[in-house]
């Protein structure tokens, strides 16, 4: 990628808004999202400029079974913790136990207003506060103090985050998730185009809100980053067959 941010690739020149993309839909409690986003991050590095994260906002207090589940969380986070050692994880141990994340989808569509590869950092950052350091990401407080720890511009920031713009964003991108791409859940991967595709991971089954099996593990250290980054190929693959068609 040259200093104008364009991309040259196989004799064509990208610029960054025609890049192919890979969107996860998450949440922010959610511990397969947390590893989904590390392992998405982790291929960036070797396609960057060549393929671009959208990370979309599906709040599932809103969109899916509601706020984040304490006791669920407690089961599921060391279930996630096994399969991603990249992924920094410990209990909660606050009783500052956050009641909602739509202030977190607020605070990632402020940053992304000014600084996209900061704001891809800033919800990585948001993430491992909450699964790795206690932190409760519901709270105003708190975010802002991790998007000063990123270096995003606080003045526009800060703009962005207390306007009504902000909510009104996260609540239509979540409505879009759902009526228009068909999310259920999360995480939940797919093409620009709408082609879902699949994260390799061993999610657990529920009976009465308890884990009572797990599926098995699709790949394990390394084959883990190899098979995400084949998700990145195939987005590459997918713009370069509609291009040619």
């Amino acid at each position: 990628m040259d200093m104008l941010g364009i991309a040259i690739q196989e004799g064509h020149l990208m610029t960054d808004a025609n890049l192919p993309e890979i969107w996860e839909w998450a949440e922010y409690y959610c511990p397969w999202c947390y590893v989904t986003a590390v392992r998405l991050h982790e291929s960036l590095k070797t396609f960057e400029g060549r393929v671009r994260i959208r990370m979309r906002a599906f709040p599932l207090e809103v969109y899916g079974s509601g706020p984040a589940p304490r006791a669920i969380d407690a089961q599921e986070r060391w279930l996630a913790a096994i399969q991603e050692p990249k992924a920094d994880f410990a209990n909660f141990e606050s009783d500052d136990w956050p009641t909602t994340t739509l202030p977190a989808f607020e605070a990632y569509w402020a940053a992304l207003q000014q600084d996209e590869r900061l704001a891809l950092d800033y919800d990585l950052r948001i993430r491992h506060a909450f699964f790795a350091e206690s932190r409760n990401i519901g709270r105003r407080d708190v975010l802002i103090e991790l998007a000063e720890a990123v270096g995003l511009d606080m003045a526009a920031f800060l703009r962005s985050f207390e306007s009504e713009a902000a909510r009104e964003a996260v609540l239509a991108e979540g409505r879009s998730g759902k009526e228009q791409f068909g999310v259920r859940g999360t995480p939940t991967l797919m093409l620009a185009d709408g082609t879902h595709l699949r994260a390799p991971l061993a999610y657990p089954k529920f009976v009465d809100d308890r884990i009572v099996s797990v599926g098995k593990l699709p790949c394990h250290g390394a084959e883990c980053y190899a098979a995400t980054d084949a998700l990145f190929e195939r987005a590459v693959q997918a713009q370069a067959a509609g291009a040619a068609g």
